[in-house]
């Protein structure tokens, strides 16, 4: 059997009008390159480049174009057309043939054309109904990027629980196959389960709502997850004034302003969203003046000197769009501050326990894995707590609106407190 090498690519057609590129409404192209040859297939999109996501080749979630096609439907289409291809090159595979280009387009024209009458007929499926569900709901919440992309996750774990998914599927026996399907198939804590779950019940009460489903039996699901409460991670008085003092060896100049910009998150409250976008604009003589990105709030925080200190050492370094701190991506930040954390030996052992259905799992990891850019947000609350500022305060800096929402924090404090009195016993 042949095994033909090829690259299925998705990207914007590079066009110019006057010699100047065009931004809007861009064709979106399938290449195809294989066996020393290149091919271009239409998508029959088109979407606008700042809506395009380059690098994992799909249309940015919640994003719409000008004919008001949705990212998840554009993205699911295009995942579509790639499966299709593939088929198509498993059977030349099979038959011990390499396609010439044009035998391969027909072949793609063929089986497009074939599913796509069908997909026409069936335009109310569950996912289709899912899709507008995310659209619809994403415009009325103002959801986040990190919001679509959860629920994108939620829609996958859903395709490969059953790929026959329907309404009908998910009553009490379904729903009970779906969360034993999510423990022994995907290995997710309770915890996870339960959130999951959460959101597929509010996709089946918005369709129930919509008359798209009439299935009502999700409503009295309430299934028993053993869960413990969730590890609240954060630095230490000591060990965030040791990760502040670490000097950074000369090959590793890189985690300076990763270290800079978890310290300003440590000392000011802000999440990473907040600071990812923080602009000149935002800052004052005295204070930061914000509407954060997770919740709108509109807050005024007072500056210090440690997050003074920072905003001084860039204060002549140009960042684009206006921003103040070298804010890298999310994910690339998480795994350099691991890296730091390690090097700087924050490695105190963190107990956990959770369970997996009625399985107990007990781990032990060092602190410095465990540590990402939502630990500085923590580490302020805590540390404002020990220092003594009144609950109220802290929550006029952090945005929280009730008790509730800070109890976590507290309830860390008065273990500290218990611990700390522990060393009256010493004297």
């Amino acid at each position: 059997m042949a095994n033909i090498k090829r690259n299925i690519i998705f990207s914007l057609e590079n066009r110019k009008k006057n010699g100047i590129p065009i931004v809007e409404n861009v064709p979106i192209r399938m290449r195809v390159v294989f066996a020393s040859n290149r091919i271009d297939f239409s998508t029959g999109y088109r979407i606008d480049v700042s809506k395009w996501d380059n690098e994992k080749q799909k249309v940015k979630n919640g994003c719409t174009n000008k004919l008001k096609q949705s990212a998840s439907d554009i993205n699911s289409d295009l995942l579509k057309y790639h499966a299709q291809l593939q088929d198509i090159f498993k059977v030349f595979e099979t038959k011990n043939i390499i396609p010439t280009p044009d035998i391969l387009k027909e072949e793609f024209k063929n089986i497009s054309t074939s599913k796509d009458s069908k997909s026409k007929k069936n335009d109310k499926t569950f996912l289709n109904i899912f899709d507008k569900f995310t659209l619809e709901c994403g415009r009325q919440n103002n959801w986040t990027e990190s919001t679509f992309e959860k629920f994108d996750s939620v829609r996958n774990h859903l395709i490969s629980f059953n790929t026959k998914l329907s309404f009908e599927l998910f009553n009490e026996k379904g729903l009970n196959d779906y969360i034993i399907f999510l423990r022994d198939i995907k290995k997710m804590r309770n915890s996870t389960i339960a959130k999951q779950l959460g959101f597929l019940k509010w996709f089946l009460r918005w369709s129930n709502h919509k008359g798209h489903n009439n299935i009502t039996e999700f409503e009295a699901f309430k299934p028993k997850l053993k869960n413990t409460p969730k590890k609240v991670i954060f630095l230490t008085t000591e060990e965030l004034k040791q990760l502040q003092d670490y000097k950074i060896p000369e090959a590793k100049q890189y985690l300076d302003r990763v270290r800079d910009v978890f310290l300003f998150c440590c000392y000011s409250s802000l999440r990473y969203s907040d600071v990812y976008n923080l602009k000149r604009s935002n800052i004052k003589k005295d204070h930061i003046e914000i509407t954060t990105v997770k919740t709108a709030d509109s807050l005024v925080i007072d500056l210090n000197d440690y997050t003074r200190g920072i905003l001084k050492k860039y204060s002549e370094v140009y960042f684009e769009d206006d921003k103040v701190l070298p804010v890298i991506s999310n994910q690339k930040m998480n795994d350099y501050l691991k890296e730091l954390a390690e090097l700087a030996n924050i490695n105190e052992p963190v107990h956990e326990t959770y369970y997996r259905g009625n399985k107990r799992i007990d781990t032990v990891t060092p602190k410095y894995a465990l540590l990402g850019t939502h630990a500085g947000r923590r580490t302020f609350i805590c540390f404002a707590l020990s220092l003594g500022i009144p609950v109220q305060v802290i929550m006029k800096w952090t945005g929280h609106s009730d008790y509730k929402a800070m109890k976590p924090y507290i309830d860390v404090q008065d273990s500290i407190k218990a611990s700390a009195m522990n060393k009256f016993n010493q004297i």
